[in-house]
């Protein structure tokens, strides 16, 4: 975060996405080639891990650079929808890939899908991005965290917002984790049920980030109301045993969980200044990342290729 405030966000964004372009070209080379092992995954993913800690921040800024404080916390509701949308794409599409043509088509096809994402930075005119108030400071990197810091003591809405988003991903996020088990172990089915249930999910997130953009602003109540939504339907969820019972949990589960993470995300941002978000945004992805999931890997990049790794977990 602090080497973030230091540089073009844009330019930042078009290297992360390069090099997570390559780290999908090299796992589907390996994949391809029938030569991957295990420490190659773990290569990679430390390799993804370093790109999206400054990618993270960085595409923070970027949006709040285009769009201004007030359509924040309509883009960044609109951009988890983006998102969630995949989720429900992408098992049909990574299961037909995988018929077809194996999981290493699925790994080409995502490292190939980079060129769009890239194409779209480049063709972004900066002259007519919103101008950032960064000062005339370059923060140094123990200065500028330790100010980081002192602004969340600061504006307790901020540090309130953070700790919160810190506790609930910590011990309430780890679907990416739990949804193979659930499929396999309590469902008792494989890729085909696994490919479901995330669907369920991932509708219910593109439903809710659909309604926190039609709200278009950023609510502490609905933070909560969120984050309420999310506990009950996982514990609704827990007894399930057939795929009928869990679905609309599932569906209220992702629902509930894009309402809190927009806002939160843009409450967030709304209340740090230019020269502090790069930081507190990173923060930010350590806690919503960092604390509450496992590693994130670099077949997480995109739909396709994410729902075959899940698919081959479960396997």
């Amino acid at each position: 975060g602090v080497i973030v405030d230091r540089l073009d966000v844009r330019r930042v964004v078009i290297a992360t996405q390069a090099a997570s372009m390559a780290l999908a070209a090299a796992l589907a080379a390996l994949t391809l080639g029938g030569a991957v092992e295990v420490w190659h995954v773990y290569l990679l993913t430390g390799l993804r891990g370093v790109s999206l800690v400054f990618d993270h921040p960085a595409r923070q800024q970027l949006t709040f650079q285009m769009v201004g404080r007030d359509e924040l916390p309509n883009a960044v509701a609109l951009n988890s929808g983006l998102f969630n949308g995949a989720r429900v794409i992408g098992p049909a599409l990574g299961g037909a890939v995988i018929a077809g043509a194996g999981p290493g088509a699925a790994f080409l096809l995502n490292a190939i899908s980079f060129l769009a994402v890239l194409a779209s930075l480049r063709l972004i005119r900066p002259a007519e991005l919103l101008p950032l108030d960064r000062g005339d400071d370059r923060p140094t990197l123990v200065a500028g965290s330790r100010e980081a810091f002192a602004f969340l003591r600061r504006v307790p809405l901020a540090g309130l917002v953070l700790g919160t988003v810190l506790l609930v991903t910590t011990l309430s996020f780890n679907f990416n984790v739990l949804l193979p088990v659930l499929a396999k172990r309590t469902l008792e089915d494989g890729p085909e049920v696994l490919g479901v249930v995330t669907a369920c999910f991932g509708a219910g997130a593109l439903v809710g980030a659909l309604l926190a953009a039609a709200i278009s602003r950023a609510s502490p109540k609905l933070l909560l109301a969120g984050i309420a939504g999310v506990g009950v339907a996982e514990l609704a969820l827990a007894p399930q045993t057939t795929l009928a019972a869990a679905a609309p949990f599932l569906f209220a589960a992702g629902l509930a969980f894009t309402l809190w993470t927009s806002n939160a995300n843009s409450t967030l941002q709304l209340a740090t200044p230019d020269r502090l978000r790069g930081r507190v945004m990173g923060l930010y992805f350590f806690a919503f990342n960092g604390a509450g999931r496992p590693a994130l890997s670099p077949c997480s990049a995109s739909g396709s290729s994410r729902h075959a790794c899940a698919r081959a977990q479960v396997r």
